[in-house]
């Protein structure tokens, strides 16, 4: 909304004496009206002025400014949400996989079956193309699932990655704690 003090609302403002504008005088009519006022300076002046007086429209240059970096702000956020829902579901794929792994008489296989039973269950959400590898030797087993983050910005991707790791079960015969 324009302001009612820009020039082009100037001349509703003029003063008005109790005589009326007609009783008033050519010289104070002439030192009350802006347009009058305006042109006794040079003219580039009072262009630069009026221009900069004048506000109509500025609030509609700055929604028109703002409103791509408010856009780009909240697709942002939603990368960021998308990038963290993927990480809990590597890290949770990779957590039951080795639950299945360091058990006594667990494998590599039987971890791998798993964590692609939990990526099924999980659906093709946010993370694309999961990857697993799992190890085990005597005395550790470790799991570590990565995969593609959907992407909502163009030209971003995203890993996501979840790692687990932990002491393989054994039993050892005549031990008491």
């Amino acid at each position: 909304m324009c302001s009612p003090t820009s020039p082009r609302h100037a001349t509703s403002l003029a003063p008005v004496h109790s005589l009326g504008r007609r009783a008033m005088s050519k010289t104070n009519r002439s030192r009350s009206h802006p347009r009058v006022r305006l042109r006794s300076r040079s003219f580039p002046q009072a262009a630069l002025r009026t221009l900069r007086a004048d506000e109509c429209g500025a609030a509609t240059a700055e929604l028109v400014l703002i409103s791509p970096f408010l856009l780009l702000l909240i697709l942002l956020i939603a990368q960021f949400a998308l990038w963290l829902h993927a990480t809990h579901i590597a890290q949770a794929a990779a957590a039951q996989a080795l639950s299945v792994t360091r058990v006594q008489g667990g494998s590599v296989t039987n971890g791998k079956i798993q964590a692609d039973q939990v990526l099924q269950q999980l659906g093709g959400g946010p993370l694309r193309n999961p990857h697993t590898e799992v190890s085990r030797d005597l005395t550790q087993a470790s799991v570590h699932v990565e995969g593609n983050v959907t992407a909502v910005l163009p030209f971003l991707t995203l890993r996501a990655t979840g790692d687990a790791v932990g002491p393989v079960e054994r039993f050892t015969s005549g031990a008491r704690p």
